[in-house]
């Protein structure tokens, strides 16, 4: 996980916006029903850190997805599985 000041998670590196971040997010999502942007939202607020995620909607229609993200709740597989990624895409951004 990247980690910036204050010891919160940054989303918007480039670890976090690669493919395989994407990819992974994408199959949690189909687990919970939920699109893939729903699932990081949700890794963010997990974080204790974190009391709220600067998120956009594009379309009005996504604005109901991007809400959903606060009722996702991870399991700690869920969890093992991003932060791996997360992990191997920062060590490959370095």
């Amino acid at each position: 996980m990247t980690i910036g000041a204050n010891n919160i998670p940054i989303l918007m590196s480039p670890a976090i916006t690669t493919p395989r971040i994407s990819g992974t997010t994408a199959v949690i999502g189909k687990r919970h029903d939920c699109f893939p942007g729903a699932v990081a939202a949700a890794w963010t607020l997990r974080h204790p850190a974190v009391t709220a995620a600067i998120l956009g909607a594009r379309k009005p229609e996504q604005v109901d997805d991007v809400v959903a993200a606060a009722a996702i709740r991870l399991t700690q597989s869920d969890l093992n599985e991003i932060e791996a990624v997360a992990e191997l895409a920062t060590l490959s951004t370095k």
